[in-house]
């Protein structure tokens, strides 16, 4: 297949990129500047991809311009980029406009150019959250997050408007199945380079100290190679009009330092040990822009219910660990940290 891979620069995206060539299909890509396309092919090609069936085209989420001829001769689209800030602005709807407006920017072009699979790399976030949350709680398909619960922070409430405004625009042009949601949950794995995406940040503040002490805090984790296989196998299985839950188990971050003083002694020192009570959160928080990004996560240990993904798609999730283990040892070999 013909694939558009939009913001094939991103940690995610470089992945999925990775995993459509080694298909077999051609892909292009979209940038902001070009002037990233010999990085990227360097890195992919360090990989072992074919570099050859892949071309690289300017195009940004916030103009129109470049998105109806990224989407000429295109059988397929994978709109991956998608902004996810560690640290959260002041107001709530602060970054609704870049996502919803993105997404549907991508998704118009793809379906006025006839394209009839378009997935939407969506996230968990705009499932996870709603009033009454409390103890384990399990998400499945057709669990919303609520954007007016008080606590929900800009990034919840930017990906869960943007998901929405994408699936009103494709019931309105009749289009529902040509559109497939995968939302994916905490991201982790192998770096391919030293741009690392907001997911490995945090990995990246474990192993640096940059904090004595972590949030008590759990998250259904997922290994991005898992994640770009779901994409490709999205492209032909029979999902059109689902959201397809990417995740494997639930850790906590204690959890995730833990295994990453386990399996890195050398850098355990700086790895913390501690759990910071909730009111202690609460507290940092008013002064930590990157503390705020999990207060909605206090209330409760979310569970993925994704057994309906691996029957339709056949995709697996391999152990939290084995992807916690695997982004460690990359920003190391990376020179990240």
């Amino acid at each position: 297949m013909r694939v558009l891979v939009t913001g094939a620069s991103g940690f995610i995206a470089k992945h999925v990129v990775l995993a459509a060539l080694a298909e077999g299909h051609t892909v292009r890509g979209t940038v902001r500047t070009v002037r990233k396309a010999d990085i990227l092919k360097t890195t992919l090609a360090a990989e072992g991809a074919d570099v050859s069936r892949l071309s690289l085209v300017e195009a940004d989420l916030t103009a129109d311009a470049g998105w109806a001829d990224a989407m000429s001769s295109v059988d397929a689209v994978l709109h991956v980029a998608s902004p996810f800030p560690i640290s959260q602005p002041k107001g709530r709807e602060d970054l609704v406009p870049a996502a919803r407006g993105g997404a549907l920017r991508v998704v118009k072009a793809a379906l006025d150019a006839d394209i009839k699979r378009i997935v939407l790399t969506s996230s968990m976030v705009a499932m996870m959250y709603r009033a009454g949350l409390s103890g384990d709680v399990t998400f499945r398909e057709d669990s919303w997050s609520d954007p007016e619960w008080a606590p929900a922070t800009p990034y919840i409430i930017s990906k869960t408007r943007a998901e929405r405004a994408v699936w009103d625009l494709a019931k309105e042009r009749g289009a529902t199945d040509a559109i497939v949601a995968i939302n994916p949950g905490f991201v982790l794995g192998p770096a391919l380079d030293a741009e690392i995406g907001a997911s490995l940040e945090v990995i990246k503040l474990f192993m640096t100290g940059a904090y004595p002490a972590v949030p008590p805090v759990h998250f259904p984790v997922v290994d991005v190679r898992d994640l770009a296989a779901l994409h490709i196998k999205a492209l032909t299985a029979p999902v059109g009009g689902r959201r397809l839950i990417g995740s494997g188990e639930t850790i906590s971050m204690q959890d995730m330092a833990k295994i990453l003083r386990a399996d890195l002694p050398d850098r355990a020192k700086k790895i913390p040990t501690g759990v910071l009570p909730k009111e202690v959160v609460r507290l940092i928080a008013l002064f930590d822009p990157t503390l705020k990004t999990v207060l909605a996560d206090l209330y409760a240990r979310p569970v993925a219910d994704a057994a309906y993904v691996s029957e339709l798609t056949g995709v697996t999730f391999r152990p939290a660990r084995d992807a916690v283990v695997a982004a460690g040892r990359s920003l190391i070999a990376t020179g990240a940290v």
